[in-house]
């Protein structure tokens, strides 16, 4: 355990405190959540990520695909772990049967042991501009969700799709939120499937792009989850103090305008890049640290957004590790919390949490399948 202190670069005092004291380095979150990307040729078997969350007091993470080396170590823990079904095999899924095989070879072999929480079915498919795909979606869903009830597997497991805010034909105000009108059908039987399943409805949402692309019109404290003068919808008269909260409620907002207000919007993955090329304004380390401090920091204290303020926003943080692989600007290799060699690339603000008791900081980042209510 020594060396892993020392891989960390902390202090052996300092992270003895952490550990016994049974807070941990996320305050003792109890089930705070981070997607686990593996777009690289130098990541930690995953074993070792396991020890990695062990420490930390993770519980929960995504992953991109159903990895049998990840389902295997991660067995017999307390991981919960959403799954992913890759875009490329959405359209065999239109066929129930296929559908089934596919549940009975990646699903089944793992429970009980390994406790996958959620199928994610494809990722910001209404996004990729491939028509068949975006077709293919539905009945996937219900074919996925039709094999998990079929085999009896299905009560504690949700399935779903991750969509960008490019569904969104408009964001600002939130109360203007509404879908693109040529995806109004689709979107509609989507939504259909998760109000018949109580599912939720899973958004990836990065203020930072909006912050990158038009730096000089946006405060960056109001991206940053700093102290703002935010914006008051004038609709709504909802005083907003940051992006992300202004995002998950245009999505909110869209979704009730298709007649369906029960659906809970979740946020499948938000973060911050501490580095970019130079067209990239804000990727710093500086501010991918306060961006993710300063959420953990509203999660402890159980914020819900300006519209459902009694109910916890529960976002999954992107991501576990830096990814040495993935194409695209510098900014895409740089949203770990984790170094691969299992360094943190910066620190989150540790001595945040230090002053939280156990019990005051046992709370989420992202809980269990079923709403989670709180005081107002």
């Amino acid at each position: 355990m020594a060396t892993f202190i020392r891989r960390m670069g902390l202090s052996y005092f300092f992270l003895t405190f952490f550990l016994s004291s049974g807070i941990g380095f996320f305050g003792g979150v109890a089930s705070f959540g981070i997607n686990y990307g593996q777009i690289a040729n130098n990541l930690p078997p995953p074993e070792k990520v396991l020890e990695l969350f062990s420490y930390f007091k993770i519980t929960k993470t995504r992953i991109y695909d159903t990895s049998p080396q990840i389902l295997n170590a991660f067995a017999n823990s307390n991981i919960e772990v959403i799954v992913t079904i890759e875009n490329g095999i959405l359209s065999q899924l239109n066929d129930p049967q296929q559908a089934l095989q596919w549940v009975s070879d990646h699903i089944k072999p793992y429970l009980p042991d390994t406790k996958i929480t959620g199928i994610q079915v494809g990722n910001e498919i209404f996004s990729d501009g491939d028509i068949s795909l975006i077709h293919s979606l539905v009945p996937a869903l219900v074919n996925i969700h039709n094999a998990l009830t079929h085999l009896g597997i299905g009560s504690n497991i949700h399935v779903s799709t991750p969509c960008s805010l490019s569904v969104l034909q408009q964001s600002y105000p939130p109360s203007a939120g509404s879908f693109k009108s040529e995806i109004t059908e689709i979107m509609h039987q989507f939504l259909d499937f998760l109000s018949r399943t109580k599912a939720p409805f899973w958004i990836n949402a990065y203020p930072y792009f909006a912050y990158k692309d038009a730096p000089s019109g946006i405060s960056l404290d109001y991206v940053l989850f700093n102290p703002s003068e935010g914006m008051v919808d004038p609709n709504t008269k909802l005083h907003y103090d940051n992006m992300l909260y202004a995002q998950v409620d245009a999505v909110t907002f869209a979704i009730a305008k298709m007649g369906f207000n029960g659906i809970e919007v979740r946020v499948s993955e938000t973060g911050w890049p501490s580095k970019g090329d130079p067209n990239e304004a804000g990727a710093t380390v500086q501010n991918a640290a306060t961006y993710n401090k300063n959420l953990l920091r509203r999660q402890i204290a159980n914020e819900g957004t300006p519209l459902r303020p009694r109910m916890r926003l529960e976002a999954y943080l992107f991501a576990l590790f830096n990814e040495d692989m993935k194409p695209g600007p510098t900014s895409e290799r740089n949203y770990g919390l984790f170094e691969p060699d299992e360094s943190m690339t910066y620190n989150v603000g540790l001595s945040a949490f230090a002053t939280k008791s156990a019990s005051s900081t046992t709370i989420s980042l992202t809980s269990s399948a079923t709403n989670t209510k709180v005081k107002p």
